[in-house]
C-alpha cells in the first residue's frame, strides 16, 4: 500500500486511546502556536551549568533589507545542528546577533529616510541609523522565529552595542601593542560612491562593456638618443581620463620590437608631461599594443610599479571620483564625463588612432557595485602579509565540512596582496579610539578602562602629548570596518574582556571558547571566516572554533543566482504562504552542504506529503496501541525484533550523518526507513497481528519505533514532531529536550527479515493486480528464499493458509526474448551493415559469446547491445520475483 490507512475499529477499541489524533494535520494552526510556546517556555535556553555543551558561533546578518531564501536556508542548516546537539548533548549555546554598524546600516538609513550622511553631524546621523536598524531588526527577528530556528533569544547581541564596541576597541588596542597595526599614508582601494576606503575582500568582479582606445604617444628619446621628430608609439587603454596621472611607460624585457624605447622618454598627449620608458616583467605583452602607461593610480600594477621604480606621485582623481586641478581643463568633471571629453579632444588633436568596443572585468565595491579607484590616503591597517603561512596553518587546525572548502580559504590567503585596511571614512560605525598630537602627529591611545569611547565627543586620556609635550590633540574621525568588529563574535559571546586588577584578559564564559562550530556561507570565507581566524588567533593564540560548516547558495530553477536585477528573487514570505515551515525545512535538507542548489517547489511538495504520512501513521499507531508505553516483553516476535534491529541500524547511521553534517543523507535514509520499512512493511504486518486483540510484542515495538523516529525527525520537522509527541504520549516536556536515541542492542537476521518484507510486498502486489482485496485468503504460497523465522509474520499479514519455504531456487527457464542495439554506437561503426545485423537478430541467427554478439559476420562489443531475458516457471502456480526471493502462488 502506498499510504497507511486506518483499520476498522469498534467503539471500545477507539475509546482506549485518550489522545487519538482526529482529522487532518493543519500546520497553519499548529506551527505558530508552537513557535510562541517554545519562546515562552524558554525551551532553547542555554544552561551554563550543564556537564556537556555544544557551542555555535552564528553569523550576525547585516541589517540591510528583508529575509531572503539564502537566510532561510542558512538559518535552517544551523538549526539542524543546534536541535540535534541539544538532544545529543546537555545544552547548546546558539546565540543570535545583528551586524548593524558600518556601510550597510548607513546606506540602509540613507535609502529609507532619503537623506545623505554628509548632511548631518555624526552623532545625529548615528541616532537615525539606530532607529532604522531597530525597526528592521524587530521585523527580522519575527521572521527568524517564524522559521522555527531554535535560538536562545536571551543570548543576543548587536555589533553597535556598547559592550561590543568595548570588545572591538580592546581588540584594536591589543593588536596595536603587539605591533600588528600601523597607520600609513599609502595607495588605498577606494569606493567613490561610498567615499571611503575598503579592503581587498570587499571587492568583487564585474563584467563591463567599454571602449579600448589606441592613443599615440610622442617619442622624445629612445634608449640610444633623441628620437625622430614624428616618432610615436601606441598605448591601448580603457581609461584615458588617467592620462594626467601618467608617470611612466613600461615595456616587457622580452619585447624585442619595442626594446629600443627602453631608457628613453615619451610625451603624454594633451597634458604634455614627459615620462620615462622602463622595462618590467609585469607587462602583459598580449593585451593592446604591449606597451603600458603607469598612472598613479589605475590598478594594482600601477602601485607595484610606483613602489618598485620610485616614481613620482600625480593624483588626478579625488575621493568622489572627480578630476583634480592636475587634470587642467577637465578639473571638476566626474571621471566618466572627463573620459568622454578627453577621447573627443584626443580625436581632434589626431592622437586617438582607434576606439573599439571592449568587454573586460573590473573591480567594484561589493556594497554598491561602484568601480573602485586607487587613491593615496591615510588609513589604519592590520598586518597580514607577513603571516600568510601561519594563517594557512591555523586553518588546517580546524575540521572543514565539506573538506573542499579549506582549499578556498587557503587560496584566498595565498592571493592576498594587501594588509587589512580597517579604517573607514563613514559616520555609522565604532570609533577608532585614538587622538593625534597636533605638533608631532604621535597617536595617543584611549585607556582600557575608558572604553568604549568616541574621540569626537570624549576627552583624551592625557592633557598633552606623551612624546613631545604639546598640549593640543586632534580626535580621530574614522570608524572601524564592519568586519573588524564582526570578526570578534567568538570573543564577544564568550565574554572576553580586560581585567584591570589582574592586568590580563579574562573570560565571562570560558567554557564557550573555542567554539565547536562556525557555520556560514562560502561567499564570506574571505570576509568573516578569515578575519575571525586572524583576530582571535592574534588575541588568544588559538583558532576560534574546532569545526567549520560551509553552506552553498540558493539558485533559481534555472540554476542562476537570485538577484533583483534578474527579477528571479523568491521571497521566503511567498514560499511560507504556500507551504508549511516544516516542508521548507525538508527542502533545506535536500542537498549536500557546500553545494549551490536550485529552489524547486517539487521538493517542498514532497516535504508536505511526508508531514501527512507522518500524521496518518502516528494516528494509526495511536489507535493500535495502549495509552501508555508497555514494558518490553521477555520474548519479542521475530518480526518485531527485526524491526527494532533495523531501527538500531538507522539510529546509528543517522547519528553519524548528523555528526558529519550530512543532512541530506540523514534525511533521505530516515524517510526511507519510515516510509518503506515502517509504514509499507512493518505497519501492515502489525495491523494484522493486532486485529484480533492485543499483542505485547507488537505493541511495544510499534511504540518504541514510533517514539524513536519522531525523535530522529525532530531536528528536521520540529513542529509536527512536537505536536505528535504531546498528543500521542501526553508528554509535558518538549521532544526537543529529550535525549537523542541510541541503539537498543537488538539482534535479528536482517537479511531474512528484509527478504520476508519483499515477499509481503510481492503478495500485496499479486492481490492488487488480480483484483483481490488485501485481506483475501491465499490457499498456498511457496517461497524460494531465506525468510527463516518470519514465516508466521508473512502468513498472518497476507492471510496465507499454507506457506512453504525452500532454500534452493525453483525450476525456472531463462530465455533471450530480444536484443536491443545502441544505434548511436552501432551505426557509426558498421554503417550499411546495420540492416543485415537487424535481420540476423530478427531471424535468431546470432551468437552471444561472453560480452560479444556475433551476427551477420560482424562482432558487437557489450556496450553496443543489451540482452532482454524472460524467465518462465515450469511448475504449478503463478510466479513473481523479488530481489532476493521467488514467490509462487498456487
Amino acid at each position: 500500500m502506498s499510504d497507511t490507512q486506518d483499520p476498522p475499529q469498534d467503539e471500545s477499541t477507539a475509546d482506549e486511546s485518550e489522545n487519538a489524533l482526529e482529522g487532518e494535520y493543519d500546520p497553519r494552526e499548529v506551527e505558530p502556536e508552537w513557535q510562541d510556546q517554545w519562546v515562552a517556555d524558554k525551551t532553547y535556553a542555554y544552561d551554563e551549568d550543564a556537564d556537556t555543551r555544544f557551542t555555535i558561533d552564528t553569523p550576525p546578518p547585516t541589517v540591510s533589507g528583508n529575509l531572503h531564501m539564502g537566510h532561510l536556508y542558512q538559518f535552517t542548516l544551523q538549526d539542524f545542528v543546534a536541535r540535534y546537539h541539544r538532544m545529543a548533548d546537555d545544552t547548546v549555546y546558539f546565540p543570535f546577533g545583528y551586524d548593524d554598524n558600518g556601510i550597510a546600516s548607513e546606506r540602509l538609513t540613507e535609502r529609507e529616510l532619503g537623506i545623505r550622511h554628509q548632511d548631518y553631524p555624526r552623532r545625529e546621523f548615528q541616532e537615525k541609523c539606530r532607529d532604522v536598524c531597530t525597526q528592521f531588526e524587530d521585523e527580522f527577528t519575527e521572521d527568524v522565529q517564524s522559521l522555527a530556528i531554535s535560538i536562545d533569544w536571551d543570548n543576543t547581541y548587536k555589533t553597535i552595542a556598547p559592550d561590543v564596541q568595548r570588545v572591538s576597541q580592546l581588540s584594536f588596542l591589543d593588536l596595536y601593542e603587539q605591533g600588528r597595526e600601523y597607520r600609513q599614508r599609502a595607495p588605498t582601494i577606494w569606493c567613490p560612491d561610498c567615499e571611503t576606503a575598503i579592503s581587498q575582500v570587499e571587492q568583487e568582479d564585474k563584467d563591463k562593456s567599454t571602449l579600448f582606445n589606441d592613443i599615440a604617444f610622442d617619442l622624445v628619446e629612445t634608449g640610444e638618443g633623441p628620437a625622430d621628430e614624428d616618432a610615436t608609439f601606441t598605448i591601448s587603454t580603457t581609461r584615458p581620463e588617467l592620462l594626467p596621472a601618467c608617470v611612466a611607460v613600461f615595456v616587457h624585457p622580452d619585447d624585442d620590437e619595442n626594446q629600443h624605447l627602453v631608457g628613453g622618454s615619451a610625451r603624454v598627449p594633451l597634458f604634455e608631461q614627459e615620462v620615462p620608458v622602463i622595462a618590467d616583467e609585469r607587462v602583459d605583452m598580449e593585451t593592446g599594443s604591449g606597451i603600458v602607461m603607469c598612472c598613479t593610480f589605475g590598478d594594482q600594477n600601477d602601485i607595484e610599479w610606483y613602489q618598485a621604480h620610485d616614481l613620482p606621485l600625480r593624483l588626478a582623481i579625488d575621493e568622489s571620483a572627480t578630476m583634480t586641478d592636475l587634470a587642467g581643463d577637465y578639473a571638476g568633471m566626474h571621471t566618466t564625463e572627463a573620459r568622454e571629453a578627453i577621447i573627443e579632444d584626443l580625436r581632434e588633436e589626431g592622437s586617438l588612432l582607434e576606439s573599439r568596443d571592449h568587454d573586460h572585468t573590473v573591480q567594484v565595491h561589493e556594497r554598491c557595485e561602484e568601480e573602485v579607484e586607487y587613491l593615496v590616503t591615510e588609513q589604519w591597517y592590520i598586518e597580514l602579509l607577513d603571516k600568510k603561512e601561519e594563517y594557512i596553518e591555523a586553518g588546517r587546525q580546524m575540521e572543514w565540512f565539506p573538506e573542499k572548502m579549506a582549499t578556498r580559504y587557503e587560496h584566498w590567503i595565498e592571493g592576498l596582496e594587501w594588509d587589512w585596511c580597517i579604517s573607514r571614512q563613514r559616520d555609522s560605525g565604532i570609533p577608532i579610539p585614538v587622538w593625534y598630537c597636533d605638533d608631532c602627529g604621535e597617536p595617543v591611545m584611549a585607556e582600557r578602562d575608558q572604553l568604549p569611547v568616541d574621540p569626537l565627543s570624549d576627552d583624551p586620556p592625557v592633557d598633552s602629548c606623551p612624546e613631545c609635550g604639546h598640549g593640543s590633540l586632534t580626535p580621530e574621525e574614522d570608524v572601524f570596518d564592519t568586519w573588524a568588529t564582526s570578526s570578534l563574535t567568538p570573543l564577544v559571546n564568550a565574554g572576553w574582556d580586560w581585567d584591570d586588577d589582574a592586568e590580563e584578559f579574562t573570560w565571562e564564559n570560558p567554557e564557550l571558547y573555542p567554539f565547536d562550530l562556525r557555520p556560514q556561507g562560502h561567499d564570506i570565507i574571505s570576509f568573516w571566516l578569515f578575519h575571525t581566524v586572524v583576530k582571535c588567533y592574534e588575541h588568544t593564540g588559538e583558532v576560534p572554533f574546532e569545526n567549520v560548516m560551509i553552506n552553498g547558495m540558493v539558485l533559481d530553477e534555472n540554476r542562476e543566482a537570485m538577484s533583483k536585477s534578474k527579477g528571479n528573487v523568491i521571497p521566503p514570505s511567498e514560499v511560507l504562504e504556500k507551504f508549511p515551515v516544516d516542508a521548507t525545512r525538508y527542502w533545506a535538507a535536500g542537498t549536500s552542504i557546500g553545494d549551490d542548489f536550485p529552489y524547486k517547489e517539487g521538493d517542498l511538495e514532497a516535504g508536505e506529503r511526508l508531514l501527512q504520512k507522518l500524521w496518518n501513521a502516528s494516528r494509526l499507531v495511536d489507535q493500535l496501541t495502549p495509552a501508555r508505553q508497555p514494558d518490553e516483553p521477555a520474548d519479542l516476535a521475530a518480526v518485531d525484533e527485526w524491526l527494532l534491529a533495523e531501527l538500531d541500524a538507522t539510529v546509528e547511521s543517522v547519528t553519524t550523518k548528523f555528526e558529519e553534517y550530512e543532512f541530506s543523507k540523514a534525511r533521505n535514509e530516515l524517510r526511507s526507513f519510515f516510509w518503506n520499512t515502517f509504514c509499507d512493511d512493518y505497519l501492515e504486518i502489525a495491523k494484522q497481528r493486532l486485529s484480533d486483540g492485543g499483542d505485547a510484542s507488537t505493541e511495544f515495538t510499534l511504540l518504541q519505533a514510533h517514539r524513536t523516529f519522531l525523535q530522529l525527525f525532530a531536528p528536521f520537522l520540529p513542529h509536527i514532531t512536537e505536536e505528535l509527541w504531546g498528543r500521542v504520549y501526553n508528554e509535558d516536556s518538549s521532544i526537543h529536550t529529550t535525549d537523542w536515541p541510541t541503539a537498543g542492542g537488538y539482534d535479528a537476521d536482517l537479511e531474512a527479515g528484509e527478504t520476508a518484507m519483499e515477499v509481503v510486498s510481492a503478495l500485496r502486489r499479486y492481490k492488487t493486480e488480480n483484483g483481490l482485496p488485501l485481506n483475501a485468503d491465499l490457499d498456498h504460497v511457496e517461497v524460494f528464499g531465506h525468510i527463516a523465522g518470519f514465516e508466521n509474520a508473512v502468513a498472518e499479514a497476507m492471510h496465507v493458509a499454507q506457506l512453504d519455504t525452500y532454500d534452493e531456487a525453483p525450476d525456472i527457464t531463462t530465455e533471450v526474448s530480444g536484443i536491443d542495439l545502441d544505434y548511436s554506437l552501432v551505426g557509426p561503426e558498421f554503417g550499411s551493415e546495420v540492416g543485415a545485423i537487424d535481420a540476423a537478430i530478427e531471424d535468431g541467427d546470432y551468437d552471444i559469446d561472453g560480452d560479444e554478439l556475433h551476427a551477420a559476420g560482424v562482432t558487437l562489443t557489450d556496450e553496443m547491445f543489451t540482452v532482454e531475458e524472460s524467465r518462465t516457471y515450469s511448475g504449478e502456480g503463478e510466479m513473481t520475483e523479488t530481489e532476493s526471493a521467488v514467490v509462487v502462488v498456487r
